[in-house]
């Protein structure tokens, strides 16, 4: 009986290490002798653009807080209606930024140079109130500028170019990314004496981004405001990322 369970012992004992070295599939095999070769490369595509999209806003002052929000509301009901009077639906209409700051008295300088060491004093109070806009008819933009600083906006920011529906685009890139990719793992593989056996795997980065509003206008002071110049909508780009693993045999 006990040569039996030291025989059986044994037995399990050989049995670990080939249980140990079982692929777990976290790592792709590659066959004894063929090597793995990693490839990144990147595609792109580019389209006129059908969306401008913009910023814009009014900032108010009043000596109290309410006074400040009361003026600010009033003249951004006349902004958002003229949006939508020059043609911008509701759903392109929404807010990105409201908020109320105090106004603070400037501290004084004395004869001898320095500032005088006060506490700060509020003298009044800043609003702030924007909404974030997608222009569908490029062709009007200059006109929904010059309509929305008639109407009392006064910070315009803007316009950055984009694509409402950009998935067509994208998969152009994305092929010609794998493409670059394919041919560069061929020239490796020829250069090294060898060839591509298969893909391994594949994984996509990047993506579509808009860029960001550029500053387009704010209106002075006074109330006056120049004309909206053309605007040249141009190309957007649209660009694919792919890091691609081949496996490469003899």
């Amino acid at each position: 009986m006990k040569s039996h369970m030291l025989a059986s012992l044994a037995l399990a004992s050989m049995a670990l290490p080939a249980m140990a070295s079982a692929h777990d599939g976290s790592t792709p095999i590659i066959a004894p002798g063929n090597t793995a070769l990693t490839v990144s490369a990147e595609g792109k595509s580019t389209r006129k653009p059908d969306l401008a999209l913009f910023t814009a806003g009014v900032t108010s002052q009043g000596s109290t807080a309410g006074e400040a929000m009361s003026t600010n509301s009033a003249d951004m009901s006349r902004v958002i209606a003229a949006l939508k009077k020059a043609g911008i639906a509701d759903r392109d209409i929404q807010t990105s930024n409201l908020n109320l700051n105090p106004v603070y008295a400037p501290q004084r300088q004395l004869p001898d140079g320095t500032i005088e060491p006060a506490q700060p004093r509020i003298v009044g109070y800043q609003v702030n109130n924007t909404v974030s806009v997608k222009q569908r008819n490029l062709n009007d933009f200059g006109k929904v500028i010059d309509t929305l600083v008639t109407a009392g906006a006064n910070q315009v920011n803007g316009p950055s170019f984009a694509m409402d529906n950009p998935d067509a685009a994208l998969d152009e890139a994305r092929v010609e990314a794998m493409q670059k990719a394919r041919a560069r793992a061929d020239l490796y593989a020829k250069a090294a004496g060898m060839k591509v056996a298969r893909i391994v795997s594949i994984n996509e980065s990047g993506g579509y981004a808009p860029p960001m509003p550029v500053m387009y206008a704010r209106a002075q002071s006074a109330g006056m405001a120049a004309p909206a110049p053309p605007i040249a909508a141009g190309e957007v780009e649209l660009n694919a990322s792919v890091t691609v693993v081949f496996e490469l045999a003899p």
